[in-house]
């Protein structure tokens, strides 16, 4: 049964807890030396990253032989990369620049995945289960405590797990929906107060380019779409541009401060769903405690089965550079790892799986201070394809927009060619 915002039951997207926990307050130190050698640890949190825990269990590393810990959404290196292999190993579904110094090592995986498949990945029963959870959440609220700005790809595990750790944390801000835990959903709370990661927010006014692609990919919008962004100066400026629409429904991987303006203008109809916070002081103010936004799981905000359902469903996002054929490097910029695949297969799945769908990426035509163009002849190796030509649908650069969904072969070249930059028009070809 598809969920129904007006009458939100998480019930069917959440596994069973098990309750019935000790909940006992303890310090940081005693927390960790309950976690055996050899186990699986899943740390979540994103901007909300437990790292007066981190730092106990580096502190505690003399006490294992071989721990791997997994991390899908790192935001900043961790006190655990000085020991990486002594005893840490690290996995991630997530690449981020903060593994950089990593890279190459040995001590360091990269899981390929979707959001969507925080599902089941580190469940019991699951492909990766982990056996320790340590979580970061807020304070809590008559017996419940929150996940706060990052829930889908941390409830599961924080549900499932045979030890829970959490951090609690007075900064976090308490949010609805599927990262509420009960307290005895947890084995250990430590209490400690440390800053909360700020996103990177674009600063001052956008500028006339960003303006012109952020109101061509808008257009595809129409008064009573749902709506998926993700996150960047491009996705914010569309926002922007929607604040005249009316009866839209968000349904996305995350909100931002633009959705606050969105809402405030009265342009959104409905609960706002999604799974994670860009984190900044007006949103964490914003959503604390707000019955506005309800944090989802994994399967409800990124599953084929949900995003279906929605109506007119419009993804819209960005990507790092787009082949002739349509397909999409979202991962690898200049020969870095900046992100993994994320929502964006899951999005872009389910836009052509909805009636009257849209899936839009938006982005500028060069990078470099113009020096490269970001539409390619083909993704060249190592370079990864994160969205396949298939699920390629409208494009938009500063140079228009352009529907390819019903064309092959050198008509879609010839319109992806014609919205890259004049100087680099020349090399675009199929040959």
């Amino acid at each position: 049964m598809a969920f129904d915002p007006n009458r939100p039951d998480l019930t069917p997207f959440l596994p069973p807890s098990p309750g019935g926990r000790p909940a006992r307050w303890v310090s940081a130190e005693t927390a960790v030396a309950a976690i055996a050698d050899r186990s699986r640890i899943f740390i979540g949190g994103a901007a909300t990253t437990p790292l007066h825990l981190i730092a106990a269990l580096d502190e505690a590393r003399g006490r294992w032989s071989d721990i791997e810990i997994v991390s899908p959404m790192l935001q900043k290196r961790l006190p655990l990369f000085q020991h990486a292999g002594a005893p840490f190993r690290f996995l991630t579904s997530q690449a981020s620049p903060a593994f950089k110094y990593l890279w190459g090592s040995g001590h360091v995986e990269v899981l390929p995945s979707k959001y969507s498949d925080h599902t089941s990945l580190h469940v019991p029963g699951g492909p990766v289960p982990v056996d320790v959870a340590i979580v970061a959440v807020s304070a809590p609220v008559d017996g419940r405590v929150s996940l706060g700005v990052s829930v889908g790809s941390t409830v599961m595990p924080a549900r499932t797990a045979p030890l829970v750790i959490a951090q609690v944390n007075p900064t976090i801000p308490y949010t609805f929906g599927a990262g509420e835990l009960d307290l005895d959903q947890i084995d250990f709370l430590v209490e400690a107060d440390e800053p909360i990661s700020d996103s990177r927010a674009a600063e001052g006014e956008l500028d006339e380019l960003t303006r012109t692609i952020a109101a061509a990919a808008a257009s595809v919008v129409q008064d009573g779409s749902t709506i998926q962004f993700g996150i960047g100066s491009i996705p914010d400026a569309i926002l922007t541009t929607l604040q005249a629409r009316r009866n839209l429904r968000v349904h996305s991987g995350l909100v931002s401060d633009a959705c606050i303006d969105l809402y405030e203008a009265g342009a959104v109809e409905g609960l706002m769903v999604a799974a994670e916070v860009v984190s900044t002081p007006r949103m964490r103010q914003w959503i604390h405690r707000n019955p506005a936004v309800l944090m989802g799981p994994p399967n409800l905000t990124h599953g084929a089965a949900e995003l279906a359902a929605l109506p007119r469903f419009v993804a819209l996002n960005s990507t790092v550079e787009i082949a002739l054929d349509g397909s999409a490097n979202s991962e690898v910029a200049g020969g870095q790892i900046i992100s993994g695949p994320g929502g964006a297969p899951d999005f872009g799945f389910g836009a052509s799986l909805t009636s009257g769908g849209r899936s839009v990426l938006a982005l500028r035509s060069t990078a470099a201070l113009g020096a490269v163009s970001r539409i390619v002849r083909r993704i060249e190796p190592p370079n990864p394809v994160t969205l396949p030509n298939y699920l390629c649908d409208v494009v938009v650069t500063e140079f228009g927009r352009v529907d390819v969904r019903g064309l092959a072969g050198e008509a879609r070249a010839a319109a992806l060619r014609s919205i890259a930059h004049p100087d680099h028009r020349a090399d675009l070809t199929l040959a």
